[in-house]
């Protein structure tokens, strides 16, 4: 029987999952790294957008919310900013998707919705004469135990001294700080998965800097971000508080039983 692999990518349904190989020879979870930056790291922005979204909706659909039953408007309105976040998550899959393609010198069909979009990416691999090493490469840290996949390691022709780590972005609103520290917790794994499927070490891969790529339909920015020991330093920091705050055997003791003022001097002594 062939050796079981250490690390694996595990795909199900919309998502997907990391697991690595322990000490017994059994299959245990692997954080991901965006699991964690998303549940250790407050995002703020996320509440106004939320707000937003279910006002913007109410308003748009005012006459139709008017002529549902009240349970079913209720229902309508909880659900729209869920709605509007896999619409978004959706059209940033097919980009991925496609631009993937494209970095491997692909035809391919584009959809009218995205046609924007997709353009945008292959004019960044055009305008900075993108060299492609590694596509949606899955990649682990054997200690920090965390997994994750990296869109794009490339050489630019306009910057013939780097390798860069890149993550495309299709967000309306921009790139993220906290992308530094994704980016960072890649390209700071110690293995990724080769394309002959064999684990590498990721330090030979000679990462230089990162690059966060925001595509949109009319065009798009790069962005370098942060690669430093203080940006590993803070993921190690939010990883901690994600695993911590989500492990509830170590949450719950936190609250302990409820007290009572005692009755007398002599009780409370």
């Amino acid at each position: 029987m062939a050796d079981k692999p250490r690390f694996k990518r595990r795909n199900y349904g919309k998502g997907h999952g990391y697991q690595y190989l322990d000490e017994a020879g059994q299959y245990q979870k692997m954080d991901g790294v965006t699991t964690l930056l998303s549940n250790g790291l407050p995002k703020p922005a996320l509440i106004n957008w939320a707000a937003n979204t279910t006002a913007e909706y109410a308003v748009n659909m005012w006459d139709e919310l008017g002529e549902m039953p009240i349970a079913t408007r209720l229902k309508e309105l909880k659900n729209a900013r869920y709605a509007d976040r896999d619409a978004a998550a959706k059209r940033g899959t097919e980009v991925h998707d496609l631009a993937e393609k494209l970095a491997h010198g692909e035809e391919v069909d584009v959809p009218d919705e995205i046609r924007g979009h997709v353009e945008s990416a292959a004019q960044f691999l055009d305008d900075f004469e993108v060299e492609v090493i590694l596509t949606e490469t899955p990649c682990f840290h054997d200690q920090a135990l965390y997994g994750g996949t990296f869109d794009l390691l490339l050489r630019s022709g306009k910057f013939p001294d780097k390798v860069i780590l890149a993550d495309w972005k299709t967000n309306r609103s921009g790139i993220y700080p906290e992308t530094a520290l994704q980016l960072t917790a890649y390209a700071k794994s110690t293995h990724y998965t080769a394309a002959n499927g064999e684990l590498a070490l990721t330090a030979d891969l000679g990462i230089t800097d990162l690059w966060a790529i925001w595509i949109r339909s009319d065009g798009f920015s790069v962005f370098p971000m942060e690669f430093s020991p203080v940006t590993w330093s803070a993921f190690g920091h939010i990883a901690t508080v994600a695993r911590t705050a989500s492990n509830r055997d170590v949450a719950d003791t936190w609250k302990g039983p409820e007290l009572h003022a005692p009755a007398s001097k002599e009780e409370a002594a």
